[in-house]
């Protein structure tokens, strides 16, 4: 039923400055942009990733429902090096979110929340690179 993930959608109450803020941590510049009625900047999507994966950015005054603190369900982006990543992160205004935690062995998360209020996972994942290594048919 699940075939992959297509789109994770982050809130922000000014998606210019949450554009510019994932343009400059992904080193790659949105894709795809479409504006509201009143000429504001309402959506902006990236591609990124070793899959093209979509990360979207939404203006919070479409959310489906009332936001309050970071929420939402953690997706955990698969990164080289946790510590450094986590630094780099924080370095650029994120706050933590939860600290750097051994799942078993090749398998570490952590995550902080963006400025916008989003809940950023990172994770080293040997699952993920065996899958990335694994021969395709």
């Amino acid at each position: 039923m699940l075939r992959g993930m297509t789109t994770v959608s982050f809130w922000a109450d000014d998606v210019e400055q949450a554009k510019r803020w994932y343009a400059e941590l992904l080193g790659v510049e949105a894709y795809f942009e479409r504006r509201g009625p009143d000429g504001r900047l309402a959506y902006a999507e990236f591609r990124l990733g070793d899959h093209q994966h979509e990360l979207g950015l939404i203006d919070r005054r479409y959310a489906p429902h009332e936001l309050g603190g970071p929420s939402g369900a953690v997706l955990y982006w698969h990164v080289d090096d946790v510590a450094a990543s986590l630094d780099r992160l924080l370095a650029m205004g994120a706050t933590q979110h939860e600290a750097p935690t051994e799942r078993g062995p090749g398998f570490v998360t952590a995550s902080v929340a963006d400025p916008f209020g989003n809940i950023l996972g990172i994770m080293y994942n040997a699952h993920y690179l065996e899958v990335l290594r694994a021969p395709r048919a």
